[in-house]
């Protein structure tokens, strides 16, 4: 398996209609799409209950920071050949049928193949505060793994980027993720207190 993992956005549909929306590295094989999300996950249980999903390619990052800090709720248009969506800002997004499920107790393994893609729009590339919000996305999902002082470390690291090459949308998900690590930090402050 190709160990490099590439940051999308994920959308499913659970059996009663309810759409999920996720941050997902996934690896690139040469015969489809390899998902390993953590159980649980709704993610998995949409996946394995209507066997598919839909892989989003976007450069709208606050997507990745609103998932991580509660902002689930995005606007979305109809997949074309499976029952799914995809995101309305995907640049680019790739319908999937589960073709393979290994079950694992922690990560199972999905491996998914395309029946449509389409390009919406081109890809100008990222800038380093797009690169900086996904890596703060990460942190903030781990928060409950990482020792606070790593976590300043990074988000400090990460602020000269958002500071030189960050726009508006940056700027609102930068606030996003700092303001969750403000409260997870306060919290676990209040609970040691």
């Amino acid at each position: 398996m190709n160990d490099q993992i590439f940051e999308t956005v994920v959308t499913t549909v659970a059996a009663d209609g309810q759409v999920h929306v996720a941050p997902m590295g996934v690896r690139y094989r040469d015969d489809g799409i390899v998902l390993m999300p953590f159980k649980p996950s709704t993610t998995h249980d949409n996946i394995v209950a209507t066997g598919h999903a839909v892989l989003n390619i976007v450069c709208d990052t606050r997507v990745f920071a609103g998932c991580v800090t509660g902002r689930k709720t995005w606007p979305t248009c109809a997949a074309e050949r499976i029952e799914g969506v995809r995101l309305a800002c995907a640049l680019r997004h790739v319908e999937l049928a589960l073709a393979e499920r290994r079950d694992d107790v922690q990560r199972p393994v999905l491996r998914m193949v395309a029946v449509h893609e389409v390009t919406h729009a081109p890809f100008a590339g990222f800038n380093r505060a797009q690169a900086a919000v996904i890596e703060g996305a990460v942190l903030v999902s781990r928060l409950k793994m990482l020792a606070p002082e790593k976590v300043d470390t990074e988000m400090r690291y990460l602020q000269i980027a958002i500071d030189k090459t960050a726009g508006p949308e940056e700027h609102e998900a930068w606030d996003w993720l700092r303001a969750a690590v403000a409260q997870h930090q306060a919290r676990a402050q209040e609970r040691s207190s």
